[in-house]
């Protein structure tokens, strides 16, 4: 049961995953498997009319498996919707079509969706990646226009900036608890992937979305095969934003920039290029774009002067402009916040005072400089493009010391990604890093055993020539391990997901100090 807007329809739906064996005969080929979805269409309005329901849209999707079918329609009463979908499998199964029909006519008809429409202002944010930090960036500007802010994310629910829920709130339930609390005069939602496959979205419309990229992640999970799916994913945030919104879009991501083509609010880009012509094409059209002119972060607005908002250097979480995709993070954040109405002033100060540090964004780039050591820097990096984020950052602090100092890397990896991206994250990691140590998330192996890991990133290291990576149960040790080769001038990374409570305890036992380039 979807309980709000989805992959398949803007509101509550039903999802259901069939085995149409019986349907396909011997072949079961790409003609038989849509000669079957058009049967099965055919079956869940047959059954639903005759039950009483005299329209109902029904989609039908095919599935790498020729035998099986994803099948959705949109319900308005819980338990009828949820029968009809009992009665369907029914027959398909070989039962009597007129005995499933009497079974939903004769069942009580149940609650309605609870999908909230907000009555305060709402800003959704999606995205493979950044979309933790840009959210806590837009969170952050609304509290300095003195908002109480709720925002929900995969780390918990945040009042004001004080945790009052902790776990991973990034579907339905998360949106809806930020929203039932009473203080809450603005909200904030990071919206992952997994909610609206899974729940739905929890909110009926957002006032501002924002996407901003989309890159491989989390396929082969849910139905969800190729990027080009995982963006349509996405896209179910800007699809549902008011036509009086704005869908704030990366105008550098060819899928996130042609969402602006299936939202009903206008378009917002946000690009590093000025001259960039989906920026041309936007503002054209009656839009608006952020982005980076003489080192400013600048907003540009049909018929207006461009209006400089502040220097990218005077962003923290920018590291100076090092951080590209923190650059990016900024411009969108920026958008969101202004497009939701906030004040200009509110959005300046909070872009110069969000930290990257655990106190504004926790184990997002979180950095300290060890006593007569290294620096060790902190990061989800959770996928290739995240993985590249860093390394580019991590090279570009060791590069500041004289003589430049050498970049270390804890590599880990969720185990429920592909072998595909696991195996190019070890090849990344040994591309762009001097010394690398394998830490594995021990909380998040997801059905592997490490030394199945070790396999697969070690065997992308040896793409390029790189063998013997050594491997650290815990992300902790792999830490521990590099900070004791390491040199002063030397930087080391780590990918944490698993330990960041203990990371953190660790490094400011040993008297690290929050650093900031």
């Amino acid at each position: 049961m979807l309980e709000g807007p989805n992959l398949y329809f803007p509101r509550a739906a039903v999802k259901l995953t069939l085995d149409v064996s019986a349907l396909l005969g011997e072949d079961a080929g790409g003609l038989q498997q849509r000669k079957a979805a058009r049967r099965v269409e055919q079956l869940v309005r047959r059954i639903a009319r005759e039950a009483g329901t005299s329209r109902l849209g029904v989609r039908v999707r095919p599935t790498p498996d020729p035998h099986v079918l994803v099948v959705a329609y949109p319900w308005r009463r819980r338990e009828r919707g949820r029968v009809l979908g009992e009665a369907v499998a029914a027959v398909l199964d070989g039962g009597d079509e007129a005995a499933a029909v009497q079974r939903v006519r004769d069942t009580e008809p149940g609650p309605g969706p609870t999908t909230i429409r907000p009555k305060v202002p709402v800003v959704a944010i999606t995205g493979t990646n950044g979309k933790t930090t840009t959210s806590r960036m837009v969170a952050h500007v609304a509290r300095q226009a003195g908002k109480h802010v709720g925002w929900s994310s995969t780390d918990g629910i945040y009042v004001d900036g004080e945790l009052v829920e902790a776990g991973d709130y990034s579907g339905p339930s998360g949106a809806g608890r930020v929203l039932a609390r009473p203080e809450v005069e603005f909200a904030v939602t990071e919206t992952a992937r997994g909610g609206i496959l899974l729940k739905g979205i929890g909110v009926q419309h957002n006032d501002v979305s924002v996407v901003t990229n989309v890159t491989a992640d989390h396929l082969g999970l849910q139905g969800i095969d190729t990027v080009d799916q995982l963006a349509e994913v996405k896209g179910v945030v800007a699809r549902i934003t008011k036509k009086s919104g704005w869908a704030v879009l990366n105008a550098d991501d060819p899928r996130v920039l042609a969402m602006r083509t299936t939202t009903p609010a206008q378009p917002w880009v946000f690009t590093r290029d000025p001259d960039s012509p989906a920026v041309r094409e936007v503002l054209a059209a009656g839009g608006r774009a952020t982005t980076v002119i003489d080192g400013w972060v600048t907003v540009l607005v049909p018929g207006e002067e461009p209006d400089p908002l502040v220097r990218v250097a005077d962003v923290p979480m920018t590291l100076g402009g090092l951080s590209r995709f923190n650059v990016e993070n900024t411009l969108a954040a920026a958008s969101a916040a202004l497009g939701a109405g906030l004040p200009r002033e509110a959005v300046v100060t909070g872009l110069r005072t969000f930290q990257p540090d655990v106190e504004h964004n926790f184990g997002r780039l979180n950095m300290w400089r060890l006593p007569e050591g290294p620096v060790v820097v902190m990061d989800l990096a959770h996928n290739e493009a995240g993985l590249e984020g860093l390394l580019e950052v991590l090279r570009g602090l060791a590069d500041r010391s004289s003589p430049p100092g050498r970049v270390l890397l804890g590599l880990g990896a969720v185990g429920d990604r592909t072998d595909e991206l696991i195996t190019n994250l070890g090849e990344i990691a040994a591309k762009g890093a001097d010394v690398v140590a394998i830490g594995h998330k021990q909380r998040y192996l997801r059905g592997r055993v490490p030394e199945e890991m070790d396999v697969l990133m070690r065997a992308g290291a040896e793409r390029v020539g790189v063998s013997g990576l050594a491997a650290y149960p815990t992300e902790l040790e792999s830490l521990q391990a590099l900070v004791e080769v390491a040199r002063p001038g030397d930087v080391v990374g780590l990918m944490c997901h698993a330990e960041r409570v203990e990371v953190v305890a660790w490094v400011t036992g040993l008297g690290g100090v929050t650093y900031t380039p």
